[in-house]
């Protein structure tokens, strides 16, 4: 029996490692890819059959080319769904973070997904039904002071999926993002800058929101995997995960930022 396969970046944790076994529970062949060796070789171990795992840095084209062949040898060139998952932050004002730790988010934000879509496209197009799926955000619905370049590189695969939409239709090639808003995964341990140096997390968020109701809840990361399923499945283009995200693309801007101003002074 032919199996659908995905291949899916920043796979070892978080959104990435909760679509993995989503996917593997429906059947599919999954390909994980990570920097991450030892949560790759436990993932690897947790679903057993069915998938290859390896090392990846999406910010390496040549690289992603070699992942890619390898995963096609698996699949006999099969690629029903694209997912370029894999993203950083780091928190701060955009004058007191050190600029390498700026590029390290457009690089891997930003051209990890360009780089994974290019790469992809070959064997996409080869693939009835095919989807072409990337992590956007909520940071990609309005600015928030402290993650200017991480909300950059959101708004950026936000305009380039919409995009890639149009153009791969030529080939019967689907294209769509999901927009999470907080949810419990490891990003939040990323480092918040203040004059140059790291003084503090953001490793509080998911517990200070786990008992809201509204469009700030914190979400598990198995509900994204659920929306990326849907996906597969759905014709739309952009997915809010919760859904009221959808809501907020039309909050006033002015409101919006002086309201996060006051959460987020230091």
């Amino acid at each position: 029996m032919e199996h659908k396969s995905i291949f899916i970046t920043g796979a070892a944790s978080g959104i990435g490692r909760a679509t993995a076994e989503l996917f593997h529970s429906k059947g599919w062949f999954v390909g994980c890819f990570d920097v991450d060796h030892d949560a790759l070789q436990d993932l690897g171990k947790t679903l057993g059959d069915r998938c290859c795992t390896a090392y990846l840095d999406v910010r390496d084209k040549e690289a992603f080319d070699t992942a890619l062949a390898l995963f096609a040898e698996q699949t006999d060139g099969r690629l029903d769904l694209m997912f370029n998952n894999a993203g950083i932050t780091v928190g701060g004002y955009f004058d007191e973070m050190p600029f390498d730790k700026i590029m390290d988010i457009v690089n891997i934000n930003l051209i990890g997904v360009l780089n994974g879509t290019y790469a992809a496209i070959p064997l996409l197009k080869k693939t009835e039904n095919s989807l072409c799926f990337t992590t956007s955000s909520s940071a990609a619905i309005f600015g928030t002071p402290g993650m200017a370049v991480y909300g950059a590189t959101k708004y950026a695969v936000k305009g380039f999926t919409h995009a890639m939409s149009v153009e791969l239709a030529r080939y019967a090639v689907r294209a769509a993002d999901v927009m999470p808003g907080i949810i419990d995964t490891a990003l939040w341990g990323s480092n918040r800058y203040v004059d140059g140096k790291a003084v503090a997390t953001f490793a509080k968020t998911p517990k200070r929101n786990a008992d809201r109701t509204d469009a700030s809840r914190t979400i598990a990361p198995s509900e994204v995997a659920q929306v990326v399923w849907r996906a597969y499945h759905g014709t739309k283009l952009h997915w809010y995960v919760p859904p009221e995200l959808e809501q907020n693309e039309t909050v006033d801007f002015e409101a919006n930022r002086d309201g996060q101003i006051g959460r987020n002074r230091r």
